[in-house]
């Protein structure tokens, strides 16, 4: 039996009441062969689709466009949710396992005891950062999130945020390069925010170089505006990836291994937290294996 979508299209000069359309879950292929049926319920008729989109709906190449947009939206949206459910299940697999081995050892056994204590305060934090990454995106998309402003020295913002990190380019044993400028940079910005931003920027930096490999940042002031350029010898980004980078639920390089961790909003917020502060931020590459280039320049105080 083929669905059935029923819905109340009005014309200029009628209204035809109730309708039923079958085949619309087939809106590309209806768009090209105009095959989509239209009931009214209530006068017993049935009548073609294609005259109501000729007279009332925009050029057929903008509708089949607009479909694709939807059909592509909705398919970034089902991977997103398969992601998360992945996010999830890891952290809380982990979490499970170290409860277990918490009730069948003993009061004796305090080193095991304690490694599981920081497994699970590890993943509680995972989740808990994937939740608020979640929260923040949603709060600016509908507009509900307010920057706490107050002067701020970029500099002490983008070395806090390197501080952050700094067990995670230890461990991957990343070089990281830093070039200040002679005297602060203020701003009138969200520190806690801007910090946000930064790990982000600076996370997925390392997330997609390779161990050993370099991270080189510059902080400097150019006219009216503060600049900080993150630099690394990562897997770089496809040329068709690169305009769609910051686009919620986009990643680098889907194929790559290291993709399969995240939820791909990291890059997306940084434009949004950005745009917030009055900013702005643009990615580079050469291509894949050639490394990347994140630049964020934001507005200076007087």
């Amino acid at each position: 039996m083929q669905p059935t979508h029923v819905a109340s299209l009005k014309a200029p000069k009628e209204t035809l009441g109730p309708l039923t359309a079958r085949k619309a879950f087939d809106a590309r292929r209806a768009v090209d062969d105009s095959d989509i049926l239209i009931g009214d319920v209530e006068a017993g008729r049935s009548i073609r689709a294609d005259p109501l989109v000729a007279q009332h709906n925009p050029p057929p190449r903008l509708v089949r466009s607009r479909i694709e947009e939807v059909v592509t939206a909705d398919h970034r949206k089902n991977e997103f949710l398969a992601m998360l459910c992945h996010e999830l299940r890891s952290p809380l697999a982990s979490i499970q396992n170290a409860i277990g081995v918490l009730r069948t050892r003993t009061g004796e056994d305090l080193a095991v005891q304690n490694r599981m204590h920081a497994l699970i305060e590890r993943q509680v934090c995972q989740m808990t950062l994937l939740a608020a990454d979640l929260m923040d995106v949603s709060r600016i998309t509908c507009g509900r999130l307010r920057l706490t402003r107050e002067r701020v020295d970029l500099c002490v913002v983008v070395r806090d945020a390197i501080e952050t990190l700094e067990s995670d380019f230890n461990r991957r044993n990343h070089q990281v390069t830093v070039t200040w400028p002679d005297a602060p940079v203020w701003l009138h910005a969200d520190a806690r925010r801007l910090g946000q931003l930064f790990v982000n920027l600076l996370a997925n930096a390392s997330k997609y170089t390779d161990a050993g490999g370099v991270l080189a940042l510059s902080v400097y002031t150019r006219d009216r505006h503060a600049v900080v350029r993150i630099r690394d010898s990562g897997i770089g980004i496809a040329h068709d990836v690169l305009p769609h980078i910051f686009d919620i639920f986009v990643q680098a390089d889907e194929a790559a291994p290291r993709s399969r961790s995240g939820l791909g909003i990291g890059l997306a917020l940084v434009r949004m937290l950005t745009e917030l502060h009055g900013g702005s931020v643009i990615a580079a590459s050469a291509g894949l294996g050639q490394g990347s280039e994140f630049t964020v320049r934001l507005p200076r105080t007087k």
